[in-house]
């Protein structure tokens, strides 16, 4: 799945860890991701953190996809910041789950971001 992942790849994120309910995924906010503001755009942090969920909640092997999620933003990210998004699914019930990712700022460690994605798994075709 990561292999195809373009749009990750174009943001430039790279995968640090892949494994089963986990995932670390590290992004460079560069130029194209600040704002009006001079910090990172919150929908540049909003995909991190999703494409740290989606990693996290298909690394058991079945099609999973979002059913929802919900950020809250707690400091900025300013251009040159390398963000390090930590994904852990924390309950996976029936086709269903709840993966929490906490985005940090490597330099500090400083709070970025926390993020809740609720999935849902296909069934096979």
């Amino acid at each position: 799945m990561w292999a195809d992942d373009q749009a990750s790849r174009e943001l430039g994120m790279v995968a640090d860890v892949i494994e089963v309910d986990h995932a670390v995924v590290r992004m460079t906010v560069t130029a194209a991701m600040v704002n009006g503001h001079e910090i990172a755009h919150g929908g540049f942090i909003f995909t991190l953190a999703d494409s740290t969920f989606a990693l996290a909640c298909n690394s058991r092997g079945a099609l999973t996809v979002a059913a929802g999620a919900d950020i809250t933003f707690v400091a900025s990210a300013r251009l040159g910041d390398v963000l390090i998004a930590d994904g852990r699914v924390r309950a996976a019930y029936g086709r269903s789950g709840i993966t929490d990712v906490t985005v940090t700022r490597e330099s500090d460690g400083a709070l970025v971001a926390e993020f809740r994605g609720r999935s849902r798994s296909l069934r096979p075709a």
